[in-house]
């Protein structure tokens, strides 16, 4: 009778042949996945939209997504406490109901401090639901599946997010939409409630200082902080630019969309150029790149859809993996044994400038008009391309032969970090360090 491996789901080391079963298992928190980012997928063009019908200011909108974030990053530093305490149904229980309500509420929402108020709530639900959902994961993968369930949750999350938007091309933009976010939110409590799996073990979430981390690798830290304020600008604010520039709520969702799909399609190609060529270098290229880009989107005003559509695409294609790349570059510098504690750092760094990056943004709207988002975007990613180059010219890169796998983690992000934290040697790409390196 041939040896079964410990999960008893076939031959030992013949698990290709097996994972779909194993996978079998994570549906229902998978499911419960989809449904969640489905609605912050539609909340993400929506809520800009509402409130510009509701005449608030591009700072006002910019300080309900900054909103979001600050609840996000409370989330990141207490959810664990929930979880350790109820275990994680009864926990994405609870956050999946803050979620729906604070979503039924926004209905009733008329002033943007409303609106921020419950923006918060949701922001730190989802950072509570985010939390479950990857550390169930891990507890369920092994060394030989790790990689391919984290890719099964890429997709899925990435996928719903960039699904979301679109309905908005369905149903018309209004705040009855809300009701729908909250059913959704709603609707992803069932498959966890019904499943038969036992809950995980509960692990507390180890930290690192972002001091020590600056120290470790001054470049992965400011490449974790530039995607925070790039991307959290960016998502926030691009649709008060597409709609006061005339483009039309269906065509908002679609470039929301196509942006997503942008920095789902380009991680793992952008990850086997950064582990042959080194981080700094494509980091480098990546931020240059989303510089020109950006400039070109401020001076697109009145061109075709089609036209600022694809330089949409192309800029979140470039500033997606910036986080990816920061937390590679952090990881190539520390023990193996520490990077669940890097992971809950850096994205504390991240979190952190998602938070005052879309108020920031939105107050520089307001003084400089809609297409003074890419000048705002276009200055921040000029100051970390001079700080990449300064420390290339200051400190040679990690060898080659002693780099971290890529950690592939799209810019918007979900609580992608913790998750990736264990994903540092897939297979494709596993290696053990020799030694650690020195400053």
């Amino acid at each position: 009778m041939p040896k079964t491996d410990a999960a008893g789901t076939g031959p030992a080391g013949h698990d290709a042949g097996v994972l779909p079963f194993r996978l079998l298992p994570l549906l229902p928190v998978l499911l419960g996945l989809v449904c969640a980012q489905g609605a912050l997928g539609i909340m993400t063009p929506l809520i800009p939209l509402l409130l510009l019908g509701l005449g608030a200011s591009a700072a006002a909108i910019g300080a309900v997504a900054s909103a979001y974030y600050v609840g996000f990053l409370a989330g990141a530093l207490t959810c664990d406490r929930v979880v350790m305490r109820v275990g994680h149904i009864r926990a994405f229980a609870t956050f999946a109901a803050l979620a729906a309500d604070a979503a039924l509420l926004l209905v009733l929402a008329r002033a943007p401090w409303q609106v921020a108020a419950l923006r918060l709530g949701i922001g730190y639900a989802s950072s509570g639901l985010f939390l479950v959902v990857e550390s169930w994961l891990n507890d369920r993968a092994d060394s030989s599946t790790r990689g391919r369930i984290f890719g099964a949750y890429l997709v899925a999350s990435w996928g719903a997010s960039a699904g979301g938007p679109l309905v908005l091309n369905v149903v018309p933009a209004s705040s009855l939409m809300f009701v729908l976010v909250g059913l959704l939110f709603a609707t992803a409590v069932l498959p966890l409630a019904l499943t038969q799996q036992a809950n995980p073990a509960v692990r507390p979430q180890a930290h690192a200082a972002p001091v020590r981390l600056y120290r470790i690798s001054p470049v992965g830290v400011a490449c974790c902080l530039g995607a925070g304020l790039v991307n959290g600008a960016y998502y926030a604010l691009v649709p008060v630019f597409l709609e006061r520039a005339g483009y039309g709520t269906g065509r908002v969702a679609a470039y929301i969309s196509a942006a997503m799909v942008a920095g789902l399609l380009v991680q793992y190609p952008v990850g086997m150029i950064s582990d042959r060529f080194g981080r700094r270098p494509v980091a480098l290229g990546a931020i240059g790149a989303a510089l020109l880009l950006a400039v070109a989107l401020g001076l697109a005003a009145g061109v075709p859809f089609s036209v600022i559509a694809a330089l949409g695409f192309c800029f979140a294609a470039m500033t997606a993996p910036l986080y990816g790349l920061g937390a590679g570059q952090t990881n190539d510098r520390m023990e193996r044994g520490d990077y669940v504690a890097a992971s809950g750092g850096l994205l504390f760094i991240w979190s952190l400038g998602s938070a005052v990056s879309p108020t920031i943004a939105g107050a520089v709207m307001g003084h400089g008009g809609p297409a003074a988002l890419f000048a705002y975007l276009a200055a921040v990613m000029a100051a970390l391309f001079l700080f990449i180059v300064i420390r290339i010219l200051a400190r040679a890169d990690v060898p080659r032969d002693q780099r971290s796998a890529f950690i592939p983690a799209p810019s918007g992000p979900p609580r992608h970090a913790q998750l990736a934290a264990e994903v540092a040697g897939p297979r494709w790409r596993r290696r053990r360090r020799a030694r650690t390196l020195s400053e």
